[in-house]
């Protein structure tokens, strides 16, 4: 929105994030002294107060229809068009449906810059709550919101989350103990592992659930059929082919997701290797992609649309000021077995 000024000229709308900026302080604290809060130095409110003055700051309240709150809902998510963020989008956007909600889809394409904007325009007023998939903010970042007192839940976080801000996520060891203990009762003792990236709290929990379930048969971990990945089809079959080259290769890959599953497949199939045959093939989430491979992939399935409907159950918890707890809730996972596990020649 754009300010008219008596010449004519159009000044454009000062933002929080330029008021946070000229004062040398967060968006968060630029809206707990905006918002009256009482945890905010003298000094420091005195600064925001005259920075907001000098710049002419407006700020916006949450947006009335007939008095009432917007009833819309804010949805940030990285992507929309592959299978696992679909799911989610589909179970949220269907909560929200039934609770006479509507939803502001927010897609950021793992850009922080863009989720940051996005999110300040949520607080400003745009939404009454927000779902947050896989958030790109810092640990820091989420506890400025959670002071701002912006309701709001993350679904499956990449890195770890501060306490008292309310997640939900999928058992991602208890998966992935179930998808190697699979291809161990099978007969497999070398088994590959394509992850995510280092240090994501998925790939990281899938990990002690591969070695839980090695530990717990008696088998000693090999580091050099540990690989990492982008969750991409194209990151699997990367991956996959460093593992096939290795002078005794895996008998079984596990893969971190479907995609990077179906690019293992597509790898052996190069090679001239088959699938469950010369390797065994197990993914992670059973999208559309698991059912469309030949064969069919074994994997271990999220409740997808099951995440984003229990967010929406948790978001409006908040919004009705009542006790959500536990503030960390996470939902079964369980093996699906199909055609591309098998045991070893």
């Amino acid at each position: 929105m754009q300010a008219t000024e008596p010449g004519g000229a159009r000044q454009e709308k000062v933002t929080i994030r330029q008021v946070a900026a000229a004062a040398g302080v967060s968006i968060a604290t630029v809206s707990r002294v905006l918002n009256g809060h009482a945890d905010v130095s003298a000094e420091t409110r005195q600064t925001v107060e005259r920075v907001a003055r000098e710049r002419g700051y407006q700020a916006a309240g949450r947006r009335q229809v007939n008095g009432q709150p917007t009833r819309l809902i804010g949805v940030t998510t990285p992507l929309v068009h592959p299978g696992y963020f679909a799911q989610i989008l589909s179970g949220v956007a269907e909560a929200l449906y039934e609770h006479g909600l509507r939803t502001m889809l927010c897609p950021t394409s793992h850009s922080h810059e863009r989720e940051t904007s996005l999110l300040e325009q949520l607080i400003s007023g745009d939404a009454d709550g927000a779902v947050l998939v896989l958030p790109e903010e810092s640990a820091a970042e989420l506890r400025g919101l959670a002071a701002h007192g912006f309701p709001f839940v993350v679904v499956d976080p990449h890195a770890a989350v501060p306490d008292g801000i309310p997640v939900v996520c999928a058992a991602h060891s208890s998966g992935a103990t179930q998808a190697t203990r699979h291809l161990l009762a099978l007969g497999h003792r070398r088994i590959g592992v394509i992850g995510g990236p280092r240090g994501w709290v998925a790939t990281q929990e899938r990990l002690r659930g591969y070695h839980a379930a090695l530990a717990g048969a008696g088998v000693l971990p090999d580091e050099s059929l540990i690989r990492y990945s982008n969750f991409r089809i194209d990151g699997g079959r990367e991956q996959a082919a460093s593992l096939f080259e290795l002078p005794d290769p895996p008998t079984a890959i596990f893969a971190f997701n479907d995609g990077m599953a179906v690019g293992v497949m597509q790898e052996a199939a190069a090679r001239g290797l088959t699938v469950p045959g010369d390797c065994s093939v197990v993914g992670f989430d059973d999208t559309m992609e698991a059912t469309v491979a030949v064969p069919a992939l074994t994997t271990v399935r999220q409740p997808l649309a099951e995440l984003g409907r229990t967010a929406v159950s948790v978001l409006l918890r908040q919004l009705s000021n009542r006790r959500f707890e536990p503030l960390r809730i996470e939902l079964e996972t369980r093996l699906v077995a199909r055609d591309s596990s098998a045991p070893p020649r």
